[in-house]
């Protein structure tokens, strides 16, 4: 771990290597688990500003699910999440003709109709962030899941904080990410 600004860093994001194959996982990490994705405050207030913009993206299934919940919900530790179809998908998750799983967020911004791309923590992931009062601790999030998104990584040599560089940027600004290319440099120098 070192520190960066007001985060600790694990080392695993400058040692570990990842670059997500969906051919291989068909977007798992969207449709299984127990909990959406976390999501912060604003963002609450983001979904519900372009919900409408989203619903004509959305699976029936997913709209039933937002349309009964709302369009993020409130765990009982008082954190925001995305609502769940059925305890398992992302309501926002949507699929291509490949059975793939997608973010219909990211669909509604690829096609120009919001200008939010998707909640930062997917863009992260497989980096998770969790804010302390005085900190926020950047940690890598190992799952089975992506292990051939691990395995892609590793051939072609990319390590998580360069797979995650415009999420990294959008969360902590262009000069953190700088100062942790500097880290990682001298990192491989030793």
């Amino acid at each position: 771990m070192f520190q960066l600004g007001k985060t600790i860093v694990s080392e695993a994001i400058l040692d570990k290597d990842f670059a997500c194959n969906l051919s291989a996982c068909k977007g798992a990490c969207c449709i299984d688990g127990d909990a959406g994705a976390p999501l912060d405050k604003e963002e609450t207030k983001q979904l519900q500003a372009i919900y409408p913009k989203l619903k004509p993206y959305l699976r029936p299934e997913g709209i039933e699910a937002i349309e009964t919940q709302g369009v993020y919900v409130t765990t009982e530790d008082g954190e925001f999440e995305t609502p769940l179809v059925d305890g398992a998908d992302c309501a926002y998750v949507i699929f291509d003709e490949h059975q793939t799983a997608l973010c219909g967020i990211e669909e509604a911004y690829n096609q120009g109709d919001i200008d939010w791309k998707k909640p930062v923590s997917c863009h992260l992931y497989p980096i998770r962030v969790k804010a302390y009062s005085e900190f926020s601790a950047v940690n890598y999030h190992k799952w089975h899941i992506c292990d051939a998104a691990c395995s892609l990584g590793k051939e072609l040599q990319i390590p998580v904080y360069k797979f995650v560089k415009d999420a990294l940027i959008r969360k902590f600004g262009a000069p953190w990410y700088k100062e942790l290319e500097k880290i990682a440099a001298n990192k491989s120098l030793k």
